[in-house]
Order: structure tokens, then sequence, then C-alpha cells
């Protein structure tokens, strides 16, 4: 087969399993327009390995490396949209994996940082977003858990590993009004967790909502789970 067909119709296989993803997220109440548009943005297969590329618009977890999985794609939906996230707003992100889901933030907000406790995956994300063109993600390598102090205070934190509860460091660097996404609850092998979405008030108390059942990966860190 000529290279520039066969290519052609390999986008054309991507592109109509990115559409089918979008539908599956809107069935499972992903509605917000602006989540949508960032996923339906974001090529998912650039982000896993070439042999996973035909799996990755299905809704399951991925080997990235390191033990760390990439995001099925339901949850990268529910959590993105719990944040509530405008144009304006500073994120971080507490786990940069593989980097997509700092990808489909980058394409709602100004502003994403995001920390990655493997040097090996935070390279890899980097060279990938670099490729990509995306200019607005800032990086570090280190304990997630304590945050990024020197640039906080943020509008919105996502979590995207699972710890018994939220590092006290980050409710503390969540600005006023502010959201924080995470999945917490026990973190032994195949044990579930509970996402919740906590929404700091003017006068800093802490709002608690359940936004149902997930399954992560321990966050590793001074203030989460021992390595």
């Amino acid at each position: 087969m000529n290279p520039k067909v066969y290519k052609n119709q390999l986008l054309a296989q991507r592109q109509l399993q990115r559409q089918r993803m979008l539908s599956s997220l809107q069935q499972r109440d992903i509605t917000n327009p602006a989540v949508l548009q960032a996923m339906g943005n974001v090529p998912r297969e650039a982000f896993v390995a070439r042999a996973l590329h035909s799996n990755a618009y299905e809704d399951r977890v991925l080997p990235i490396g390191e033990q760390q999985t990439i995001s099925m794609p339901s949850v990268v939906g529910a959590m993105t949209q719990a944040l509530d996230i405008q144009r304006n707003h500073k994120v971080l992100e507490i786990g940069t994996g593989s980097g997509y889901q700092a990808a489909v933030l980058a394409e709602m907000v100004r502003r994403v940082f995001s920390i990655e406790r493997y040097s090996s995956l935070s390279d890899q994300a980097q060279q990938v977003l670099g490729e990509l063109g995306y200019t607005n993600l800032i990086y570090k390598v280190g304990d997630g858990t304590l945050g990024w102090p020197e640039q906080a205070p943020f509008d919105r934190i996502i979590i995207t590993a699972a710890a018994p509860e939220v590092p006290q460091a980050l409710l503390e660097q969540l600005a006023p009004e502010g959201i924080l996404v995470a999945p917490v609850g026990p973190v032994q092998t195949d044990a579930i967790q509970t996402l919740m979405r906590y929404t700091k008030q003017a006068d800093g108390s802490v709002e608690e909502t359940k936004l149902g059942k997930v399954q992560f990966v321990p966050l590793v860190g001074k203030q989460g789970v021992a390595a």
C-alpha cells in the first residue's frame, strides 16, 4: 500500500476512535463542552507505546512504565470536569505520568504546573508534549505530596494517584474558592478509592464531595504513601 494512503487511513481510523471515545464520555455524564473539546484535541495514542496505539481510545488503563499507568478516558474526563476549570486558572497536577492529563489541562488553561516523581516519565512526557506543541506547561521532578510552594496558590489542583488522605501541603496551596480533585482511600493492591472533590471556602474551611469509585496507583511521598 502507498505509504501516504496508509497514513491517511490510519489518521482517519484514529479520528473515528476518538469520536467514539467522546460519545462514550457523554453517555457517562461527561458533558462539559470545554472538557470534551480538549479531550477531542489531544491524540491519546501519542502518550502510550506504539504497540498500544490501537487500544489508546478504549476505556481502560494502559501501562506507561515504572509500574505506572495512563488513566482510562472516563476517569480523566470525570476528574477534569470536576475541576470546573476556567481559562485564566493556574493549575497544579500531581503525577505527570504519560503527560496525557497534562495535555488535556493545557488545552483548557493558561498555565499548568506538573510534578512527577520519576524523572524517566517526566522526560518522556516533556518530549511528547513538546512535539505536540504545548508551551504552557512547567515541569518539576520531585515529591508531589509537598506540592510546589514557590508557585502557590493554585486555583485548581488535581492528584492522579491515591493516598489514604489528601496531603495537607496541597490543601494549604489551594487558593480560596479553589478546587482539588483526588482519589482517596486504601492503597493496597487492587484497592478501590473514592474520587473526592475538595472546595476551599473563603474562610479557609474545606467542603468535601464524593464523586464515585476509582482505582489508582499509590501516591508516594512524605505526605502520602511510603516508598
